[in-house]
């Protein structure tokens, strides 16, 4: 205890983030692998010592059971947003080590019609994140969109540095990809955002087995080269069962694919973006 109590100052300073790295994980349609990648993404890189937190932003609050944290009314962003209370408050503690959550429940569902009415309605979570991020608490954190480009996830993207897209590799997934691509765009021609920039395209639930999947990946590579991570996410039965056991993929099954994916993508992830 004594020697903790005489660490050097500066030995403190350095585990402490020189910035926040804020990304929200987006994709109007749903069940694409976005929660399933907000959830083991942020887990992997808080295996490997990066503090991260997670924020739930859909009301239907997978991730937070995913991550074993039970839904409890009034625990989510909801009042935050509102202006009624503070971010700092709904943190709560996961699991796996340094890595924290903000839950949601089902009054966030709320937010989207009421935002629409309110004064800066696209900046709401940019202010109220605000104090967090300047903190550098944390060096990431992540952003579960809502499975829509509704008001809760233009808070999103108006927050972040960068935006992440889980894309399923089938071809009806792809539809939707220019457009969610076009919102960057749409959203600094606004200035609602001078620093939001494409993060990178991660190929979700690919099945090597079948030639559609093989497809739509050259097809993404070809169109978006520098986008797109090198690591691919496996379709897998352990994958689509730990979320109903409240775990990560690594406390589930830490050998299976979907853990060895994760694990690289957490590696990858932390390259790209100089996270320490």
């Amino acid at each position: 205890m004594l020697i903790t109590t005489l660490q050097p100052k500066s030995n403190a300073r350095s585990r402490t983030p020189k910035v926040t790295k804020v990304f929200s994980i987006a994709n109007q349609k749903g069940g694409v692998g976005k929660t399933t990648t907000a959830v083991n993404l942020a887990a992997g890189l808080a295996r490997n010592g990066i503090k991260t937190l997670l924020i739930d932003l859909d009301a239907q609050a997978n991730a937070t059971s995913a991550l074993g944290v039970e839904k409890i009314e009034g625990r989510s962003l909801y009042q935050v947003l509102h202006g009624e209370a503070k971010v700092e408050d709904m943190i709560v503690s996961t699991s796996t080590d340094k890595l924290d959550l903000i839950p949601s429940e089902v009054d966030l569902a709320a937010v989207e019609s009421e935002l629409s009415k309110a004064d800066n309605y696209l900046s709401r979570l940019r202010t109220a994140l605000a104090p967090l991020i300047e903190s550098k608490k944390y060096g990431v954190i992540i952003i579960d969109c809502p499975p829509a480009l509704g008001m809760l996830s233009m808070n999103a993207l108006a927050t972040s540095d960068y935006l992440l897209v889980a894309l399923q590799t089938e071809y009806l997934a792809m539809e939707g990809l220019g457009q969610i691509l076009g919102v960057v765009d749409q959203l600094k021609a606004a200035n609602v955002t001078e620093k939001l920039a494409v993060g990178g395209i991660l190929l979700t639930m690919y099945d090597s087995r079948t030639n559609l999947s093989r497809q739509v990946m050259e097809e993404v590579q070809k169109h978006f080269p520098d986008n797109v991570f090198k690591t691919v996410i496996p379709r897998t039965v352990r994958l689509s069962e730990c979320p109903s056991h409240g775990k990560t993929i690594f406390q589930y099954d830490n050998q299976s694919p979907g853990a060895v994916a994760y694990r690289a993508l957490a590696k990858e992830f932390a390259a790209r973006f100089d996270l320490k």
